[in-house]
């Protein structure tokens, strides 16, 4: 029987870019607005968070701004992020503090996913082993390694497991190189299967379109994880949710409210 209680989406900013960067190979001359998000599990044993956006002070300090986001690598600039949507605050609408979180699980360590670690140093980190590796390369330009360079109370994984009963780590490598999804069971309704980055839009998931970027360019590897994820969706009867895609962000978006 499932531990989970609750379950939120919460934005933490939003990012305007060509669709490239979500659709490989496809979209160019397109511009979208992604939501940047995070997702609050409130369960039987403590609180878990699926990703912590992006580090705030990144966004907001100009010399930092200058340095990590206006350079080659990032040629449509840093991401939008107000005051209002740092976690904290998001948490603080809830009765709750960053200290209420009691474990947060990375499915990957790019910046608009890592970025926000800073906030939870007490809790337990979860990462794939091969993430963390890559990460530390750094395997490409979205890897910002002062997101996971403090001391962090590390947990890494080497493979699928249950982080209580009714949250299980899914491995999707492809995007990066250990990146990992989560099955979440809701106590009333219909699980919820939450891609990450494997697919940041509907579809990559309708048309298994790789995103645009690819650990060492391994696309295969990509759309072999959307099969699996489409595969357990199908089995557990689970809803599969994409990451960065606003049309379904919006639908789905019940903030301070929860999915039960």
């Amino acid at each position: 029987m499932t531990q989970v209680k609750k379950f939120w989406p919460i934005l933490t900013g939003t990012h305007h870019y060509e669709k490239t960067l979500s659709t490989r190979n496809q979209g160019k001359g397109t511009f979208i607005d992604a939501p940047i998000l995070a997702y609050l599990i409130e369960t039987n044993n403590g609180r878990i968070l699926f990703d912590v956006g992006c580090d705030y002070h990144k966004i907001k300090q100009a010399e930092q701004r200058k340095f990590y986001y206006e350079n080659e690598a990032f040629p449509f600039g840093p991401p939008e992020m107000t005051e209002e949507q740092r976690l904290p605050n998001k948490l603080e609408i809830l009765g709750l503090s960053p200290l209420d979180v009691d474990l947060v699980f990375c499915s990957h360590l790019h910046f608009d996913h890592a970025g926000g670690l800073c906030e939870f140093c007490h809790a337990e980190v979860h990462v794939h082993q091969s993430e963390l590796q890559a990460a530390k390369q750094p395997a490409d330009d979205a890897y910002f390694a002062e997101d996971f360079s403090m001391p962090l109370n590390w947990k890494i994984q080497t493979g699928e497991y249950d982080l209580i009963d009714g949250v299980r780590a899914i491995e999707t490598p492809g995007h990066t190189a250990g990146h990992m999804s989560m099955l979440v069971e809701l106590p009333k309704g219909a699980p919820i299967l939450l891609a990450g980055d494997a697919a940041d839009l509907t579809e990559n998931l309708e048309q298994e379109i790789a995103p645009g970027l690819c650990w060492q360019d391994r696309d295969d590897l990509a759309i072999e994880s959307i099969q699996k994820l489409k595969r357990l969706s199908r089995e557990t009867g689970a809803a599969l949710w994409p990451n960065h895609d606003m049309e379904f962000f919006k639908k789905h978006n019940v903030f301070p409210s929860f999915f039960e």
